[in-house]
């Protein structure tokens, strides 16, 4: 096995660990809603998840650890690419923000201040502002 090959896999272990994180946060109801399975198809193309393995996690997704980032600059850059895949998509209204408020969540931020910290993260990300910029804008937000 070649160095290139322990990369890859790592990186798509690391992808379906994030994203059955995510399937786990969209079931917390015990349904995924229409909107819901959108986001989580569009999500699956975008980390590159097969078919074979999305049908698996899908089945499976309590045996997936949830690792949020222990550090909070790395939580926010997760929050940026997703806000990011979100605003790609064009994906808007209420089920959408309270997926992304449930994932935000799940990464370790407060349920008290999730909201807002969702709502400024979408306005920065449809504002166009590279990562650097959005990890100091959510950082000072309340200054």
């Amino acid at each position: 096995m070649s160095f290139s090959d322990l990369f890859d896999s790592g990186f798509k272990k690391r992808n379906e660990d994030h994203f059955a994180a995510i399937v786990r946060v969209a079931m917390d109801d015990g349904v995924i809603s229409d909107d819901e399975k959108a986001f989580l198809d569009r999500l699956a193309r975008n980390l590159d998840i097969s078919e074979a393995d999305y049908a698996i996690i899908l089945e499976d997704y309590k045996s997936h650890p949830i690792n949020p980032p222990v550090e909070y600059d790395r939580r926010l850059e997760r929050l940026y690419d997703l806000v990011r895949m979100v605003h790609v998509d064009q994906i808007d209204g209420d089920p959408e923000h309270k997926l992304l408020n449930k994932i935000g969540v799940g990464l370790g931020f407060h349920a008290v201040n999730v909201k807002y910290i969702v709502d400024k993260a979408l306005t920065l990300v449809g504002n166009g502002v590279d990562l650097d910029t959005f990890v100091k804008e959510i950082k000072n937000m309340n200054k």
